[in-house]
């Protein structure tokens, strides 16, 4: 790589190795194994970096299909490990109603333990289309599939949740008329 190509590399990568790093995190659900998909997908992408138009798409399509290959890779273990163990029912009823930081930070855990009840391809549709605001064609390009499929992906995977996480139905009541919305 000429000087100038590894300065538009390096310039690249301090640019967008956060949102990359955070697509990475909602693939997989682990902050060490997120920074191993970056790193390597950036490893990729650094020998064909004249050659790709579109970089970002590139190593976001990379991060997928090796956050897939891992996932099949485990699958194939019987033994699953999980960041924490889990919780009683009743442990998690307390944490029904955000009213302060803790409960948000419960809530974001439960999102985290949810998403990672989903499999592979749900997760990433999950995180690209809601997390990451992409359109259904451009993630149904980034994952090599069609747009029917991305959306069929998403209405699975939204059910799914609603089946394993109840608790992240939204806890505000529901109102139509603006005399009920409370500041």
């Amino acid at each position: 790589m000429d000087a100038r190509s590894e300065a538009e590399f390096r310039e690249f990568v301090e640019a967008r190795s956060l949102a990359l790093l955070r697509t990475a995190y909602l693939l997989c659900g682990d902050q060490h194994r997120a920074e191993d998909l970056v790193q390597g997908a950036l490893a990729k992408l650094a020998p064909r970096w004249r050659k790709v138009e579109e970089p970002e798409a590139y190593v976001r399509r990379v991060l997928y299909h090796d956050q897939v290959s891992w996932w099949r890779r485990r699958s194939r273990s019987s033994e699953h490990l999980v960041e924490r163990p889990p919780e009683s029912p009743a442990s998690t009823a307390a944490s029904q109603h955000p009213t302060d930081h803790a409960s948000a930070v419960d809530r974001r855990i439960d999102v985290r333990a949810a998403l990672s009840k989903l499999g592979p391809r749900q997760r990433a549709v999950l995180a690209l289309r809601y997390f990451e605001d992409l359109p259904e064609a451009e993630v149904a390009h980034m994952l090599g599939c069609s747009v029917g499929t991305v959306r069929s992906q998403t209405a699975r995977a939204l059910a799914r949740l609603r089946t394993v996480a109840p608790e992240l139905a939204d806890p505000r009541p529901q109102s139509s008329t603006p005399a009920e919305v409370h500041p």
